[in-house]
């Protein structure tokens, strides 16, 4: 037997140090939406584990560092 497919097949789980948060997305547009969001300068969260449904299971799509998105935020404004 197949499991369902979740209304949100996209989850984060933002990695900090004394906890970690998993969120459910409709897409993988606001999946990594949150994990740029979830991994600024002030967040306490050093990386995000992005995982998507398919096939009946979870699977891991990436794992995104903070040192990731901060250099890519750095280069964002320097470039204007």
């Amino acid at each position: 037997m197949t499991a369902k497919r979740p209304s949100k097949p996209w989850r984060v789980t933002a990695l900090c140090d004394d906890t970690d948060v998993t969120y459910s997305f409709t897409s993988e547009a606001k999946a990594y939406a949150f994990v740029r969001a979830s991994l600024s300068e002030s967040s306490p969260a050093y990386a995000a584990k992005v995982e998507q449904w398919e096939g009946g299971r979870w699977w891991h799509f990436e794992t995104v560092t903070a040192d990731e998105i901060r250099a890519g935020q750095t280069t964002d404004t320097t470039e204007k």
